[in-house]
């Protein structure tokens, strides 16, 4: 008979012990608990993740940019839209899910996510036609008292649905008669973007139902100039900015019965047409109390509509004037810029999200870069907290 190695003898010896003192105590019983969000800043952003190596498992990102800390994490599926609730306590996924994975029975669905700890609350199943295009403000909305929420789908046939966000159930859907996108209005008003320059305008009631509808004058030209849907939340509530392909400066106020068109104006001078343009997933950011537009611009041709910035350029818009222009080669050496936000304070961040998926944080009044957090978002598109 063999004997036991040594360190085998021992540990038996020790075995034998302990069961000779007694079994052991129970492991105590764990408990899962959620932790709170900390208290909202003045710098947090809202950066989408949607990564092309995993298509089915994008993510949107809390993070803070006075600690630099990624805060958590909100699962948003498949190629999603999201918003935030206008008091900034829920974010809202429109989102689709595959059976298994990139197949099998699909839902579409908007979820509800309670920010103060980053959990689902709700959600409400869409049919099976939501708009998976490039993220936007405009592919899910919410009106103005948050009681009712717009989701933008796409057949080819286009229309939205009507969402009660209080009670969290289908009230019904509207078609647009091709014109895409959901962009709210005062009160219960939803504009769509039509192929021919116009914006349809829908109004509701307060059960979602069409009390009316108008179309407005053409403002840009589809076939020599078309916009970026992706608009940029202008100089109050209801005033969005539609930059066009050529760097033309669409500013539309919503407040009223139907929008209203200032005069366009241009990014670029004579000498820079055709060789600067905007581009990239979020084409730029404005702040209202500096009443500044920052915009990401790339040198390029026809076609370069979706290449990030190599610049950071700011205008007045008072003015029209551009007054900084600042090298992203310059400032850290970061990546071509595809998304901008800036904070609304005193003190205001400007947020630049990279080609490479990094987040910049810059100073919004000199461009200095003060943080870049690696691989934060493969398709950046970002909101900020009310």
């Amino acid at each position: 008979m063999r004997a036991l190695p040594v360190f085998c003898a021992t540990s038996l010896a020790l075995t034998q012990l302990a069961y000779a003192a007694g079994p052991p105590p129970p492991v105590p019983v764990e408990h899962l608990t959620v932790e709170k969000m900390p208290p909202r800043g003045p710098h947090w952003v809202y950066v989408l993740d949607e990564a092309f190596d995993n298509e089915i498992d994008a993510r949107v990102i809390p993070f803070d940019g006075d600690s630099n800390r990624r805060l958590g994490q909100i699962d948003a599926g498949f190629n999603p839209g999201f918003n935030l609730s206008p008091d900034g306590n829920t974010t809202v996924v429109s989102t689709t899910y595959f059976a298994r994975g990139g197949h099998g029975a699909r839902t579409d669905v908007v979820e509800f996510t309670d920010n103060s700890n980053l959990t689902v609350k709700h959600e409400v199943i869409l049919p099976s036609k939501r708009a998976m295009t490039g993220p936007s403000l405009f592919n899910v909305a919410y009106s103005d008292d948050a009681h009712l929420l717009y989701a933008a789908y796409i057949t080819p046939a286009a229309s939205f649905g009507v969402i009660d966000a209080l009670h969290y159930r289908m009230l019904g859907e509207i078609d647009t008669a091709g014109c895409v996108m959901t962009i709210p209005g005062t009160g219960y008003r939803v504009s769509s973007i039509c192929e021919n320059g116009r914006l349809l305008t829908v109004t509701l009631d307060a059960q979602g139902k069409e009390t009316g509808r108008s179309m407005s004058e053409p403002f840009f030209n589809a076939d020599t100039d078309p916009v970026f849907v992706q608009g940029i939340a202008g100089s109050s509530a209801h005033k969005y900015i539609f930059l066009s392909f050529l760097g033309q400066v669409h500013q539309v106020d919503f407040n009223g019965a139907q929008p209203v068109f200032a005069p366009a104006w241009s990014l670029v001078s004579p000498a820079e047409q055709g060789k600067w343009r905007p581009g990239g997933t979020q084409m730029g950011a404005v702040h209202r109390g500096l009443n500044r537009l920052y915009v990401q611009m790339h040198q390029g041709g026809e076609g370069s509509h979706k290449e990030g910035g190599s610049e950071i350029w700011v205008f007045d818009l008072a003015s029209h004037k551009r007054i900084a222009r600042w090298p992203v080669h310059a400032h850290g050496g970061i990546a071509p810029i595809q998304a901008l936000q800036v904070t609304q304070d005193n003190a205001p961040l400007l947020f630049a999200a990279t080609d490479a998926a990094d987040l910049a944080v810059l100073d919004a009044r000199s461009g200095q870069i003060k943080h870049v957090e690696k691989h934060l978002g493969q398709t950046p598109w970002m909101l900020l907290t009310p």
